[in-house]
């Protein structure tokens, strides 16, 4: 079993474009019934409001088989260490045999921001800019897409003066075509904005955005379940999701809160279709077959480049 840390992640995954393609393949699979993908697996642990997700899923039309481990503690901030941390395990899909350990962090970071770039690509309004909320490690994943996307007028809501420092100095150097301006309220990020995209931490109260400041066609991706979009706006909208099911699944149990309406549409779905008019809400809560069509390239350059460390595990 070949075992890469996040820092071979970063160096060996595809460039944002490629990555959003893979995962629109994923999306688009979804929707049409491919891949065995149940619903997370959720356990509560540690401090309040943390848990863990495990996400396990077979393609058999790619031959991939795998399982993430997901862990979000939201007081790890406080430590100096990540919120959301885990490993990806990749399975030969012949023999079930384990092939691949990958460090999760990187995995998810890319793979949320592809998911979020292949949706904004197809359902963007033509006016507007980009509205980000938060400043973690998402924020940069993002933007990195969003240059790659040549969305160059990004707005960037953080709470803290340090965090609005380090970001802005972090873009400057990463994505220095990026126009960006960081605010230190949501409300003059989202306004007049076409597209926002929430990445609060999953579960924070008292943070939804005001759909008075919510364009009438604004398309809303938020990656923080229901923290930022709350049920008011989401009813306003057309509502999809990367997995409907699992959607259903988390709804159900109420990690969306009370009163959220049920979502009508696959992401992959929309994705080749003519934009609808009106607002539109992707809720992408994260789906299993774009983790694993995102590891097993990584795998994939891993194994080319012999990169990694390899270990036997019948010894």
């Amino acid at each position: 079993m070949r075992v890469l840390t996040d820092a071979d992640v970063g160096a060996l995954a595809p460039d944002p474009v490629a990555t959003i393609e893979l995962v629109a393949d994923a999306l688009r699979a979804r929707a049409r019934g491919e891949g065995d993908v149940p619903p997370k697996h959720t356990v509560h642990a540690g401090p309040r409001d943390s848990f863990a997700n495990g996400m396990s899923a077979t393609w058999p039309e790619r031959d991939l088989v795998g399982n993430k481990w997901i862990t979000l503690f939201p007081t790890n901030s406080a430590q100096g260490l990540p919120t959301a941390s885990g490993v990806l395990v990749l399975n030969d899909g012949q023999t079930g045999v384990p092939t691949h350990l990958i460090a999760a962090g990187e995995v998810t970071a890319r793979r949320t921001a592809a998911v979020t770039g292949a949706c904004l690509r197809s359902l963007a309004p033509a006016e507007g800019h980009v509205a980000y909320t938060g400043a973690g490690a998402q924020a940069r994943s993002h933007l990195r897409v969003l240059e790659a996307l040549g969305r160059r007028d990004v707005v960037v809501y953080a709470r803290r003066a340090e965090a609005r420092d380090q970001l802005a100095a972090w873009a400057a150097e990463q994505v220095p075509s990026v126009d960006l301006r960081v605010v230190g309220s949501p409300g003059d990020a989202v306004r007049g904005a076409g597209v926002v995209i929430t990445g609060l931490s999953i579960g924070i109260e008292g943070a939804h955005l005001d759909p008075a400041d919510v364009g009438a066609d604004t398309l809303l991706l938020p990656i923080d379940y229901a923290s930022s979009v709350g049920p008011g706006l989401a009813a306003s909208a057309l509502l999809a999701s990367d997995d409907r099911d699992q959607f259903e699944s988390s709804r159900l149990a109420g990690k969306l809160g009370p009163g959220y309406p049920a979502a009508t549409a696959w992401d992959g779905d929309l994705l080749d279709c003519e934009r609808p008019p009106g607002r539109i809400v992707c809720q992408n809560l994260g789906m299993a077959l774009a983790d694993l069509i995102v590891g097993d390239a990584v795998a994939r350059a891993a194994d080319a480049a012999e990169a990694g460390q390899v270990v036997d595990l019948r010894r």
